[in-house]
């Protein structure tokens, strides 16, 4: 019992640390593009008319920062995602397993009807692999050393075409859109908060008072929390369509019996936050917290399967 709380208690402190990363990194990218704005006199549009607020204006404004962050870090992603995880890139397979992996991913890409993608391998002793890339025929699949370690070939067969599937779908570019306009809302939104409440309340007749600041940073935090929430299930949504892609390569039992592989093993996902959604394995959460899951508990990915296939 003890050890069973303390996991939950592991579970959730990592889920929280997730969140907490997640919505530092996007307010941070939000702050910084917004002080370059204003220091090129970008920020002037939203005081052009005074003590009005130029919605048309503000609305360019929050799209651009909104976007900005998103498609960089799509644009970024194969080389953060290199470095991050130290990932190496099989060019000339040094043993039969580096063999099998690029055969194998190289295969699915063929039948998936995409360009094939890099391939690389990372030293860890987690059991996870990912897929990212600015687009489908742009894109980067690894796997760790761990998951070929402990998943079977035709276990290790589905988790690729999972991941190959999540590129075929173009899920990294469909992620990124709907980050983009996520954020374009919040930016907006927290700014005409701020506004009101600095004339409503605060009485500002021109320009902006504390009143702005703090009211857009407090609204800007709390619906940067609605906007992951949004993101999030969108996510999961899409993992229910990356197992069924991983199906229809490798075999529903096979996809199956990797999900179960994954579930023996009880281990929470350990990849960085850029590539996490990605993965073939999330973290795990109970009650609200599952609103913040990138990946849908696996029980539920496993009869999901089983479904379609008496569908």
């Amino acid at each position: 019992m003890f050890a069973a709380s303390v996991s939950s208690l592991f579970g959730a402190v990592t889920t929280m640390k997730r969140i907490f990363l997640f919505l530092a990194t996007n307010i941070a990218v939000l702050v910084v593009i917004s002080v370059v704005f204003n220091v090129l006199g970008i920020g002037s549009l939203l005081t052009q008319n005074g003590s009005s607020l130029d919605l048309q204006s503000l609305l360019v404004y929050s799209a651009v920062i909104g976007f900005a962050g998103s498609f960089v870090s799509l644009l970024m992603s194969k080389w953060l995602a290199k470095q991050a995880t130290g990932a190496r890139v099989i060019d000339t397979p040094r043993n039969s397993a580096e063999s099998f992996v690029l055969a194998t991913v190289r295969r699915h890409a063929d039948a998936a009807g995409i360009r094939r993608p890099e391939v690389a391998i990372y030293d860890s002793p987690d059991v996870n692999a990912f897929a990212t890339g600015p687009s489908r025929n742009n894109a980067l699949v690894a796997v760790s050393t761990g998951l070929l370690n402990r998943l079977g070939q035709r276990e290790v067969e589905a988790v690729l075409g999972h991941e190959i599937t999540h590129v075929a779908n173009g899920d990294m570019v469909t992620l990124t859109l709907l980050q983009g306009v996520v954020n374009t809302f919040v930016v907006f939104l927290s700014r005409v908060v701020g506004f009101v409440v600095d004339r409503v309340v605060f009485r500002t007749e021109r320009g902006y008072g504390p009143g702005f600041w703090i009211a857009s940073f407090v609204a800007q935090l709390l619906l940067g929390v609605l906007a992951t929430m949004i993101v999030m299930w969108y996510s999961r949504r899409r993992e229910f369509r990356a197992d069924a892609g991983g199906a229809r390569l490798a075999g529903r039992e096979s996809m199956i019996r990797a999900l179960q592989g994954l579930q023996l093993i009880h281990q929470p996902a350990a990849l960085p936050r850029a590539v996490e959604a990605f993965g073939i394995s999330g973290g795990v959460g109970a009650g609200v917290m599952r609103l913040f899951m990138s990946h849908p508990p696996l029980e539920e990915r496993i009869a999901a399967l089983r479904n379609a296939d008496a569908a």
